[in-house]
């Protein structure tokens, strides 16, 4: 018995995976109203019937999509600073090009479109405020680290909130057209500056 249903449970555990990235997908593209059990099955090639196998009511879906979304966002944003350059200029540009990735990814348009709805609804403004506080303090914590290992500057703590504050609103303003152009300006800027405050940091 245990043979027969390990295949099973394997199918089961993919199936939810995929509607899972389905929800975070169809969020982001298509947003909060458009993120329906019948439309994320569909975006995910799973009938409607497995769909609420799984999630029997949209907000059994997207409450599970949200963990995951805060989940993988905070593993992205608690990541250890490795593949960065030697203290630098250079490694500077690169801590600010990896905060501005994580605010322009798909599971951060996807938390766009839930705050956006969490405005308006307390119930669930309640279920995503610890899930953002993790993800940003991950996110300063990561950050923190990567411009200044040793911890001896007591400005980075400042410059790095100041720094995810410019990818949100750059993440922000991505979701409305491709701002890759603008964005990279922005970005060059910013590294400059720090490198100017930061010298060899």
């Amino acid at each position: 018995m245990t043979i027969a249903r390990a295949p099973q449970q394997e199918r089961s555990r993919l199936t939810r995976e995929r509607l899972l990235s389905s929800c975070i997908d169809v969020l982001a593209r298509d947003g909060w109203a458009a993120a329906t059990v019948a439309a994320v099955a569909e975006n995910a090639g799973v009938s409607r019937g497995a769909a609420q196998h799984h999630f029997p009511t949209r907000e059994a879906l997207i409450t599970a999509a949200l963990e995951q979304m805060f989940d993988e966002l905070t593993t992205s944003a608690s990541a250890r600073p490795g593949g960065l350059p030697a203290p630098g200029p250079d490694r500077i540009r690169a801590v600010v090009e990896r905060a501005v990735a994580i605010y322009t990814g798909t599971e951060f348009k996807a938390a766009l479109q839930v705050w956006a709805a969490a405005a308006s609804d307390p119930t669930l403004r309640e279920l995503i405020l610890p899930m953002e506080e993790k993800f940003a303090r991950a996110a300063h914590r990561m950050t923190v680290l990567a411009l200044d290992p040793t911890g001896e500057d007591e400005r980075v703590h400042r410059l790095a909130q100041v720094t995810l504050d410019l990818a949100r609103g750059l993440g922000l303003a991505d979701t409305l057209s491709d701002d890759s152009a603008r964005r990279a300006l922005v970005v060059a800027t910013w590294s400059d500056q720090l490198v100017e405050v930061l010298g060899d940091r």
